[in-house]
């Protein structure tokens, strides 16, 4: 009741402008200037909400260029990868030809195709659907990624077995008798030779090599001193064992250089040549023995510029 009696009164307005014209006055209900400010007010909150939209509309314009150009950028660095893992594709199959070429090389086991890819097998997930050609990029080089790492470990694993067999090549070799023991002229074979002092017939168990006395004898592979003392008819003698089934025995030394139980090396100088024991002349008594049977050491010798 109160608001409709306020709504009914009036309100006077009275302009006096300066002299000498006269004042002028307009009569105005309440409910006219209420409508007034109410459409004042509307016309303003609609104002706010077209420039907010406006405004986000703008934004989201903004942030969908920079997406796009992102986007962009993006697809390109993935195409990027793409490249850059056909290249480590092709130098992991580089590597594998390598290894290959290794395994040929020194008689090792050779890894069938079948068994290499069983190393880097596993279960593979349904692809996504891939709403666009980056994401697709992303996701195959992703699998292709996870693929490499796979065959990067197993080939780190097959390289490690041919370091170990190798390695174990490398220690039968450095232990196998290959060098002459001393430098001269072979005087004796082995095998039936008539004995110089009772001239009957008798196995030579080695090689004689003829030289002056004090040349140096070296051992002819790696390994430890059994022996380093004389010993009857073969005088003053050094036996090594070089392990894997393999002894040397060095006869008729001058001079021991070396002692019972020590490490030597292929070339290490261990006597001089002499004529100690049962001998005729300076001279060395080589033999080679494998597995417990005597072996012809020339079939040991391989530097024969020596």
């Amino acid at each position: 009741m109160n608001l409709k009696k306020a709504m009914k009164r009036s309100l006077t307005i009275v302009l006096i402008p300066g002299a000498p014209r006269e004042s002028r006055q307009w009569r105005v209900s309440a409910g006219f200037l209420w409508a007034v400010g109410a459409a004042g007010c509307l016309i303003i909150v609609a104002n706010l909400f077209l420039t907010s939209s406006y405004l986000d509309k703008e934004i989201n314009a903004e942030q969908g260029r920079r997406m796009m150009e992102e986007n962009a950028a993006l697809s390109e660095k993935l195409e990027r990868l793409r490249w850059e893992l056909a290249d480590v594709s092709a130098n992991y199959e580089a590597l594998v030809s390598r290894e290959i070429a290794i395994r040929e090389l020194f008689e090792l086991p050779e890894i069938d195709p079948e068994q290499r890819m069983l190393g880097v097998g596993g279960q593979i997930s349904e692809p996504p659907i891939l709403a666009s050609r980056a994401n697709e990029v992303a996701y195959q080089s992703g699998v292709e990624i996870d693929r490499l790492n796979r065959l990067a470990r197993f080939e780190l694993e097959k390289y490690a077995e041919i370091i170990e067999a190798l390695s174990d090549k490398k220690r039968r070799l450095d232990h196998t008798p290959s060098i002459r023991p001393s430098r001269g002229w072979l005087s004796r074979g082995i095998g039936m030779k008539r004995n110089p002092f009772t001239g009957s017939m008798q196995y030579h168990s080695g090689i004689d090599l003829a030289n002056r006395r004090g040349t140096p004898v070296v051992a002819t592979a790696d390994g430890k001193v059994s022996m380093a003392r004389r010993n009857g008819g073969m005088g003053n003698m050094v036996i090594i064992k070089h392990g894997f089934g393999l002894v040397t025995r060095y006869g008729h030394l001058d001079k021991i250089l070396v002692k019972s139980g020590s490490k030597v090396k292929r070339g290490d100088v261990i006597g001089l040549m002499g004529s100690t024991g049962y001998s005729t002349g300076s001279h060395l008594h080589y033999e080679v023995i494998r597995n417990g049977k005597s072996k012809n050491p020339l079939k040991y010798i391989i530097d024969i510029n020596y």
